[in-house]
């Protein structure tokens, strides 16, 4: 078998403002929310590159699904990285999202292992 990650999950507050903010703010390519026939099957998948997918479902129903009780959010858990080699390249990336309108984001600033920008969706 190889290693490899084909969807990745998030758990969402809100699932209908956190497709906005994907779909609207970050403009990745989504459909719309599926599965809500079903009992906590509500989710969004957006299509990143090489066939992968990101999915944002309600926290309330990933917890159900992993049978595990519903603990606190926090957003120390989880990260997602877009990575570029220079400041500019930064700027290019936020600049040209719809996300760049916002107040949801902070300037680049030099890290460790490159540049970063961090775009911090509203709760």
């Amino acid at each position: 078998m190889k290693p490899r990650v084909s969807i990745i999950t998030i758990g969402v507050d809100d699932l209908d403002r956190s497709l906005r903010f994907y779909r609207d703010g970050l403009g990745v390519p989504t459909g719309r929310i599926v599965g809500t026939e079903y009992e906590h099957g509500a989710v969004a998948f957006f299509h990143l590159t090489n066939g992968q997918k990101l999915a944002i479902w309600a926290r309330k129903d990933l917890a159900h699904e992993a049978k595990v009780p519903l603990g606190p959010r926090s957003a120390s858990e989880f990260s997602l990285g877009h990575n570029v080699g220079s400041k500019a390249e930064v700027d290019a990336v936020i600049g040209s999202s719809p996300a760049r309108r916002s107040n949801d984001y902070r300037s680049a600033s030099r890290r460790v292992l490159g540049w970063l920008h961090r775009l911090v969706p509203g709760s």
